[in-house]
């Protein structure tokens, strides 16, 4: 009866188009009063204790303000750059380039709307003049902005982490190798499109140019480095490296490129300025720019976005978990566990059950909130099956990059639309053919274990963290 309240409250809430956050803890409010003896005080409490029981959940909006100072500060433009370099030169190179450019601001983002975004905005119209057709450009780009969550640092990782007390560290490691295999398919069927469609290729240029493009964008390529070198050597929880990875966001976007901030458009060097000469005068403006950079407007602009995207994002949590809270107290994960475990399904079985739900849900629901609902769910029944948790966190994660490219809650295709002027079904038809590509790297990562298991155990090994 509980359950039957739970869930029929929430779906009635959500079809009346009410916001998710808020149809997550009405539903959940409505049933405990109906049904628990909690008190209106202990659900307050709940909500608090949501997010400051879990210390993992604090990386969010250090990532998130990375994110930001990175989209506003120009390292999205030299990462396109360094990409278009690297593979601009091959038949469809600049469809490759896009995807590569994905995949390294993935791995400094950790959200994939904001990979989108980023790279999209700048891409899809140079692809575009550059001969290619507008949809593929847009299918593109809305699928390979997917890996935001996919490559580590991930945000939707961190939730599954807080959500199921694993690894944040080897659940960010488990998704480095199925990212680049992703990006890699992609970039395989970008190249067979390109072959049969003769779209153009970029001329080489050169490999100074190519070194020249690599130094450019080393502010962006560092921060991956040091966000994930510190936690897969041990040296950071993914915590205290998301807000190493804010504070050097906020250095290189304000004091290294200078595209935001009082130092905007000053160079490093003026012209017939000499080396000791440039050394000096760099450092006492930096040193005067300082105290100013804090409160100026374009970086004040920038942390207020951040905070309003890692406020919205954390109210969804908040709001999940204690949905989450009132499935465990009721002891439905476990009835629901009891129930398909007497089904008999081998794990190969519960796993396809798994994948329908997940891509269902995706339709309709944020990441986060799918994670938070339903792994308190599959968690027990995979453990029981012999299936690893941390697999089970990538085929989690894979699902909901799917969800982040179907209708009608697809994030990505809105983000995609507002780039093109296109509406959302032109979006959803251009994202269709590369939706398949998706499809079988899921099957992949579902029943090939080893390739998300691979690194973590490796490290494991090595006694790297």
């Amino acid at each position: 009866m509980t359950t039957a309240v739970l869930f029929s409250l929430l779906f009635l809430l959500l079809a009346t188009g009410m916001p998710i956050a808020i149809g997550l803890g009405l539903a959940s409010i409505s049933t405990i009063l109906l049904f628990s003896p909690d008190s209106l005080a202990s659900i307050a409490l709940k909500l608090f204790e949501s997010l400051s029981e879990h210390y993992t959940l604090l990386a969010i909006p250090f990532f998130i303000l990375s994110s930001q100072f990175l989209s506003t500060g120009g390292v999205a433009n030299r990462l396109i750059k360094f990409a278009i370099d690297c593979v601009g030169y091959i038949r469809g190179g600049l469809a490759m380039a896009s995807v590569l450019a994905c995949m390294l601001f993935a791995a400094v983002s950790g959200s994939s709307p904001a990979t989108v975004a980023a790279i999209g905005s700048i891409v899809i119209a140079g692809m575009v003049r550059a001969g290619y057709p507008e949809k593929m450009a847009a299918g593109v780009i809305a699928n390979a902005g997917t890996l935001g969550i996919l490559i580590p640092p991930s945000i939707v990782m961190l939730v599954y982490a807080a959500a199921t007390e694993e690894s944040a560290a080897r659940l960010f490691m488990a998704g480095f190798i199925p990212g680049l295999l992703m990006g890699t398919m992609l970039m395989v069927a970008i190249y067979i499109m390109a072959r049969i469609k003769k779209l153009p290729a970029q001329p080489f240029p050169g490999f100074l140019a190519l070194l020249q493009s690599g130094f450019s964008a080393l502010g962006g390529l560092l921060l991956i480095v040091i966000v994930l070198g510190s936690i897969y050597g041990g040296i950071a929880s993914p915590t205290e490296a998301a807000a190493v990875s804010a504070v050097y966001a906020f250095i290189i976007a304000v004091f290294g490129y200078r595209d935001m901030g009082p130092m905007k458009n000053i160079p490093w060097r003026k012209k017939g300025e000499n080396f000791v000469a440039m050394v000096v005068r760099n450092i006492y403006e930096i040193v005067l720019a300082l105290p100013k950079s804090i409160n100026h407007p374009e970086v004040r602009k920038t942390v207020l976005d951040a905070s309003r995207v890692s406020i919205m994002l954390l109210f969804i949590i908040a709001n999940a978990m204690l949905f989450a809270h009132v499935l465990t107290t009721e002891r439905i994960p476990h009835q629901i566990a009891e129930m398909i475990t007497g089904w008999g399904l081998p794990a190969w079985g519960f796993l396809v059950v798994v994948n329908i739900v997940l891509l269902i849900a995706g339709n309709f629901m944020e990441p986060s909130a799918i994670l938070l609902i339903m792994a308190p769910i599959l968690f027990p029944i995979a453990v029981k099956l012999g299936i690893d948790p941390i697999h089970l966190g990538v085929i989690m994660v894979v699902n909901m990059e799917i969800g982040m490219i179907t209708p009608p809650v697809g994030l990505n295709l809105f983000v995609t639309a507002g780039i093109t002027g296109r509406d959302i079904g032109w979006v959803v038809r251009a994202a269709l053919p590369w939706l398949c590509i998706l499809l079988l790297f899921l099957i992949m990562i579902t029943y090939i274990p080893k390739i998300s298991l691979f690194l973590p155990e490796y490290i494991d090994h090595l006694k790297g963290y």
